[in-house]
C-alpha cells in the first residue's frame, strides 16, 4: 500500500499535470509560440512587485516580453540572466497596461497599485460606461502584450465628487500572489504590426475567457457589443388563433390578431431599447 506521504506526492503531480494542461491548452494567435515556465522565487524588495522564472536567455528570452498564466496576464521580463529572468508583475506600482472593456471596447490603461491591491484606473470622467464586473482585456495596443487577453474584473466604481471623475479599481484574473506555473509568449511584441479588428478582438477575447476564465462572465453583457435583435413578432399571433373556438368564428379571426398584433409589436422595442440607454454613459 501507498504511504500518506507518497499519496500526497501523488496528489500533487496530478495537480501540477492539470495546470500544465491547461497552460498548454491556452487559446493564442497563428504566430505566437509559447513556453512554459516556472516561479522559483520572488524577489525581496518591499518596492517592487517582481518574480524570478528559471528561463533564460539561453532559451531565448528577452526583455519586454509578456508572461501569462492560464487565467491571464501576469506582467512582462525586465532582466534576463543566463538561467533566470526576472518577471514585473502588472500589479507593480511602476507598471501601466493598455486595456480595453470587453462589452463596450472603451480603452483605458490599468495601473498597478502594489500586489495587495486590486489595479487602478484613474481620473475617467464621472460618466464612463464602465460597471463592477465588466471583463478587462489587453488592447493589443504598445505592440508588446496580444490582443484579447483577460486582465481583470472590475471590483469597483466610486466618484470623486470634489474632482469629479471616476476612480475604478480591478481584480487581476490571474492570481498574482499564487504564481508557479506560467507562460513565455514569443510573437506577440509586432510593434503594431498586423493588429486585430475589434471584431477579431471580440472573438479572441470570448474564446479566451470561456477556456480560461470562464467564471467572470456573469452575463452576456460582459461578452462584448450585442447583436443586432431580430425585428419579427410575425409568428407570435399564431399561438393565439386556438382562442377563436369553433370553426363558425373562423370568418373573424382576421380580426382577433389584428388587435392582438398592438401588444406584441410594443415588446421587442422594449427589449431592444435598454442597450441603446447605455450609450450615453460611454460617450
Amino acid at each position: 500500500m501507498l504511504k500518506n506521504s507518497e499519496l500526497l506526492m501523488l496528489g500533487q503531480y496530478k495537480q501540477e499535470n492539470a495546470r500544465l494542461r491547461e497552460l498548454l491548452g491556452s487559446p493564442l494567435r497563428q504566430d505566437e509560440q509559447k513556453m512554459v515556465t516556472q516561479v522559483i522565487s520572488t524577489v525581496n524588495d518591499p518596492y517592487s512587485d517582481q518574480v524570478v522564472i528559471d528561463k533564460g536567455s539561453v532559451n531565448g528570452v528577452y526583455e519586454g516580453q509578456p508572461v501569462i498564466s492560464d487565467k491571464g496576464v501576469v506582467g512582462q521580463v525586465v532582466a534576463v540572466a543566463k538561467l533566470t529572468s526576472r518577471v514585473l508583475l502588472i500589479c507593480d506600482a511602476t507598471h501601466a497596461l493598455p486595456i480595453q472593456v470587453l462589452r463596450n471596447d472603451i480603452r483605458v490603461i490599468a495601473a498597478g497599485n502594489g500586489c495587495t491591491d486590486d489595479l487602478q484606473l484613474e481620473h475617467l470622467p464621472a460618466n464612463t460606461d464602465i460597471r463592477v464586473g465588466d471583463v478587462l482585456v489587453t488592447s493589443g495596443l504598445g505592440g508588446r502584450f496580444p490582443e484579447g487577453y483577460p486582465v481583470a474584473v472590475v471590483s469597483s466604481v466610486k466618484l470623486d465628487t470634489q474632482r469629479a471623475y471616476t476612480v475604478i479599481q480591478a481584480r487581476p484574473t490571474a492570481g498574482l500572489q499564487r504564481l508557479r506555473y506560467l507562460l513565455l509568449l514569443w510573437g506577440a511584441d509586432r510593434n503594431g504590426a498586423n493588429p486585430m479588428t475589434p471584431e477579431e478582438v471580440h472573438r479572441v477575447a470570448n474564446e479566451r475567457l470561456m477556456q480560461m476564465m470562464p467564471q467572470v462572465l456573469p452575463s452576456p453583457d460582459a461578452m462584448g457589443p450585442k447583436l443586432p435583435e431580430p425585428a419579427t413578432g410575425i409568428a407570435q399571433p399564431t399561438p393565439q388563433q386556438p382562442t377563436t373556438g369553433n370553426a363558425a368564428t373562423a370568418p373573424a379571426a382576421p380580426t382577433q390578431p389584428a388587435a392582438n398584433r398592438s401588444p406584441q409589436r410594443a415588446t421587442p422595442p422594449q427589449s431592444g431599447a435598454q442597450p441603446p440607454a447605455r450609450a450615453p454613459g460611454g460617450q
